[in-house]
């Protein structure tokens, strides 16, 4: 089915030649998907560096991890913009339409991008936006599901510790432990250990604003630009008490580094960095899977986006 079909079905004033489809992928700086969890995409999109949004409609689709799909986050009334004075970009009126609002989170639509244009005329491109599915309920970050299925992206984590999640920020701050950041861009894994007060989240939220001070990953930002954090998942491979010794916790660090070694395909080489108690492995475990496509298949459990 044609996601403009299903639009007029329930709104009638949104036809395609009145209608500008946008395409919020990765800028450079900023992740819609993250923007839409935090509850900030809305204020988020009507920013342009151009005027992107002259048509009545503006049909949002924010790119998902996985290829070529697209969350439906609303249909937006266009009704002008404005130049903010020392500003080299514009602001436009958006509001969302209520009508097209309980798909907002739920709809997701498959189109196979051809080029990098985010701005589309919807008209242009009917056949082309199908409806891939339609989520029982809205994409939202999950409460704490338990240690053992912990499985997060790096969008996810920040929202999380943006929003100071009571539920996650109670559960990771009660234990240390060993965890495990897997980049699912070069399959290389980054074993690492949160000890004393605070525990893991105290860690966490270290990356969630940046490299965690970790010389590895300080130098892959460097290289790359802090988007390349963009293909890390967070999960937890061992618990214990934030009273354990830091010789406790280390050892069992070392444990779990000869785990996913013995589990590698050949000996691959592996840099040990003492002063963040960071393991780099640099191939992944034969069997696991990291990547975008399919996030439930790591080493701690499944997708934190709560169907």
């Amino acid at each position: 089915m044609r996601v403009t079909d299903l639009l007029v079905l329930l709104d009638s004033e949104v036809v395609p030649d009145k209608t500008k489809v946008h395409l919020a992928s990765w800028n450079g700086r900023e992740d819609p998907l993250k923007e839409y969890l935090s509850g900030t995409f809305s204020e988020w999109q009507c920013w342009q560096t151009r005027r992107n949004f002259e048509r009545r409609f503006v049909l949002s689709l924010i790119a998902l991890p996985e290829t070529d799909h697209w969350l439906f986050a609303g249909v937006f009334m266009s009704q002008g913009c404005e130049r903010p004075e020392g500003r080299d970009c514009y602001h436009y009126n958006l509001h969302a339409l209520a009508s097209c609002s309980e798909l907002s989170g739920r709809l997701v639509a498959h189109f196979k991008r051809t080029g990098r244009q985010s701005y589309l005329d919807a008209n242009n491109w009917v056949e082309q936006i199908v409806l891939a599915h339609i989520r029982p309920k809205r994409m939202t970050i999950a409460q704490f599901p338990g240690f053992k299925a912990v499985d997060l992206a790096k969008s996810e984590l920040d929202v999380i510790v943006k929003q100071n999640l009571e539920s996650w920020r109670t559960a990771l701050s009660s234990v240390a432990g060993v965890y495990l950041i897997s980049d699912t861009m070069s399959g290389e894994l980054y074993v690492g250990s949160a000890t004393g007060e605070g525990g893991i989240w105290q860690r966490w939220c270290q990356y969630a604003v940046g490299h965690g001070e970790n010389v590895e990953l300080k130098a892959l930002f460097e290289e790359h630009g802090p988007q390349r954090g963009s293909a890390f998942r967070f999960s937890i491979l061992e618990i214990a008490d934030t009273h354990a010794s830091i010789d406790e916790i280390r050892k069992r660090e070392r444990h779990w580094k000869r785990i996913l070694l013995s589990r590698s395909h050949g000996p691959p080489t592996c840099e040990i960095q003492p002063s963040h108690h960071q393991i780099i492995v640099g191939s992944t475990p034969a069997g696991v899977d990291y990547s975008h496509e399919d996030p439930r298949s790591s080493v701690a459990g499944t997708n934190r986006f709560e169907a």
